[in-house]
Formats: structure tokens, C-alpha cells, sequence
């Protein structure tokens, strides 16, 4: 993103956070693009191909949601996509336990084993248990968790991710893997 760019971006952060209601309709088309980016990285974790979970269609919720959050202190425009990282990531894990919930029969008739069972079934687990796990690590170590989200969910780099927390990249290499080693601990136990 050009320096002016950013510069604007920052500027309409803050006038947002100031109930300025334009200002978010006016930063959205410039982050559009980038927006885009983390939610197909988020799908592409989520593995799985569900049409109506498009990369514009995560974007919109997360949109939705962000749109009422002017009480957050926006620091910069890393922070803004470290949140709206982390949007996206709790609109795919509510999907997931919706998802299991229909499959529970939540107003259904029942299916047969054999037509419930799959792959789609496994992720959902897998996104549910993972999201279990972070929210056990938020309350050990929320540095930890943060990083976790950042990378994992919003693809952000070694350099973007010590920017969005305010550490140095060593802090961050070092906490990234002590999360990801307490993680694959905590879910291998699960399994």
C-alpha cells in the first residue's frame, strides 16, 4: 500500500473511531482488495468447499460486524486487519458449530450414518477444536493467541504480525512457537 494510502487509511480509522459513520464507508473500498486476501487464506485453512462461503461473501460479514465496532482504539492499519482477521475467523467458527448443530438435527429429520459421515464433517471438528484450544490459550497467554490468529488466520507475516501486537519479530518467532507446539499438544491429546 502506497505511504499516502496508508496515511489515509490511518486518518479515516480515526475519524471512524470517532462515531464519524462516513469514514468507514469510505475506508472499505481501500482495503477492499486486501480484505479479500486474509478471507481466501481463511477458507483455504478451512479446507473444505461450501458455496456460500465465498472470499467476498466472509468479507461482507465481517464487514457487517466491524461496521458497529467504533469502540475499538484503531492504532493502524494493521491492527484494523489483525481485527478483521480475527472477524473472519470467529464468522467461519460460528458457521462450523451452526453447521454441527444442524447436523445434530437442530430441526431436521434424520440422516442415515453413512450420508452424515465426510470430510466437511472432520474439518468442522477440527475448526471447533482448534477454536476451543485458542480460546484456552487467549486466557494463558494472549500474546500467544493473538499471533496464533494473525498467522494462522490472517496470513500475516513474521514483520506485519510484530507490527499488529507491538513486539520485535524475534518475540514473535519465539511466542509462535511456543503456541504452536502448546496447540498441536493440547489437540493431539484431544484426538
Amino acid at each position: 500500500m502506497v505511504r499516502s494510502q496508508s496515511d489515509e487509511v490511518t486518518a479515516l480509522l480515526s475519524a471512524w473511531r470517532r462515531d464519524d459513520d462516513g469514514a468507514f464507508a469510505e475506508l472499505i473500498p481501500l482495503v477492499y482488495d486486501e480484505l479479500r486476501h486474509i478471507a481466501r487464506i481463511q477458507l483455504a485453512k478451512e479446507r473444505r468447499r461450501d458455496p456460500v462461503l465465498q472470499p467476498d461473501a466472509l468479507v461482507h460479514e465481517a464487514y457487517l460486524r466491524l461496521a458497529g465496532r467504533c469502540d475499538v482504539r484503531w492504532q493502524d492499519l494493521a491492527h484494523f486487519y489483525a481485527v478483521a482477521a480475527t472477524t473472519m475467523h470467529r464468522v467461519l467458527v460460528e458457521n462450523a458449530r451452526h453447521r454441527d448443530a444442524m447436523k445434530r438435527g437442530a430441526g431436521s429429520s434424520a440422516l442415515p450414518l453413512a450420508a452424515a459421515a465426510g470430510t466437511a464433517a472432520r474439518r468442522t471438528a477440527e475448526l471447533v477444536a482448534l477454536d476451543d484450544c485458542l480460546t484456552a490459550l487467549a486466557r494463558i497467554n494472549p500474546l500467544q493467541a493473538a499471533i496464533v490468529e494473525l498467522r494462522f488466520f490472517g496470513g500475516f507475516s513474521l514483520e506485519e504480525t510484530a507490527l499488529a501486537v507491538g513486539c520485535s519479530r524475534a518475540t514473535v518467532i519465539r511466542q509462535w512457537r511456543l503456541a504452536r507446539a502448546w496447540l498441536h499438544h493440547e489437540l493431539s491429546r484431544d484426538a
